[in-house]
């Protein structure tokens, strides 16, 4: 095959592939603006300027109480992505940094918490949080996804600080840091590759998220709910007839923060992911 004709099979296959993506994509965002009548009526056609349905956000945002999931998303998602990177990091540097039998077992074990489905740990989790009182709160929500993420989060950033220069912590002592000053100024930074990597897949797992929130927080008054299940609630809000409206603009409203973030970071993304290959 001659290389121009290669190339441009390529082109096509990724313009396909791309269209294959983003089309759905704009087809909830356009049919958040539809009623339901014009949604049935033809599925795929763009909405007239004169029947666009703003009001199906606003009823989103209040009815089916997305403003109070949204915030609760936004509050654990932050909270739950910060700790799992600083802990990581540490954990993640001290386990490279420090070479030790115990230590090897302790990243072990780490390594097991990737292999072992999260299901099996949800029962001993239940009957933990409700000795804790943190059934049914956001606080038991991030306790939980800090501890599930860390294990990805050392895995990853203990690579990292491995493949570091060894001098680079030997210069930083010589100019008078100690072990937390060349780590935090020194060694940290250089891991930023990493730390935006872990952070990214973590946001959009958490942000996502569905079984532990529906598992641990589906009870109660229903105040710690994050966006996923509001998504599911969206049913009972409209008493068990789908308004589909609402329903895309929900959608909408969960898949913006995602788009956001990853645009936003998405070459610090492929730079962590370019230099985890280049260094394993």
């Amino acid at each position: 095959m001659k290389p121009g004709l290669s190339r441009r099979l390529i082109l096509v296959v990724l313009v396909t592939y791309a269209g294959w993506v983003v089309f759905p994509l704009l087809w909830v965002a356009y049919s958040s603006l539809k009623s339901d009548a014009a949604i049935f009526g033809d599925a795929f056609a763009l909405p007239a300027a004169a029947d666009l349905r703003f009001d199906n956000y606003g009823r989103a945002w209040r009815e089916a109480r997305f403003g109070d999931y949204f915030f609760n998303s936004v509050l654990v998602t932050t909270v739950s992505v910060t700790a799992i990177v600083l802990l990581g990091a540490m954990a993640g540097y001290a386990l490279s940094r420090f070479h030790h039998p115990a230590g090897r077992f302790v990243f072990g074990l780490f390594l097991a918490g990737l292999m072992i489905p999260v299901q099996l740990g949800v029962v001993p989790l239940f009957f933990q949080l409700r000795a804790l009182g943190l059934l049914n709160s956001r606080l038991g929500l991030m306790v939980v996804y800090t501890a599930n993420g860390l294990p990805f989060a050392i895995f990853i950033l203990a690579g990292f600080f491995r493949s570091l220069p060894r001098t680079l912590y030997e210069a930083a002592v010589v100019d008078g840091c100690n072990e937390f000053s060349a780590f935090w100024r020194v060694l940290l930074p250089l891991a930023r590759p990493g730390l935006v990597t872990v952070a990214i897949f973590q946001f959009i797992g958490i942000w996502k998220e569905y079984f532990f929130a529906f598992m641990f927080t589906n009870g109660g008054d229903g105040r710690a709910r994050t966006l996923p299940l509001g998504l599911a609630n969206l049913a009972i809000t409209s008493q068990y007839r789908t308004d589909y409206g609402m329903l895309f603009a929900g959608l909408v409203l969960v898949t913006i923060p995602i788009l956001i973030v990853y645009v936003a970071l998405q070459r610090q993304l492929v730079k962590g992911i370019t230099a985890g290959a280049l260094k394993g």
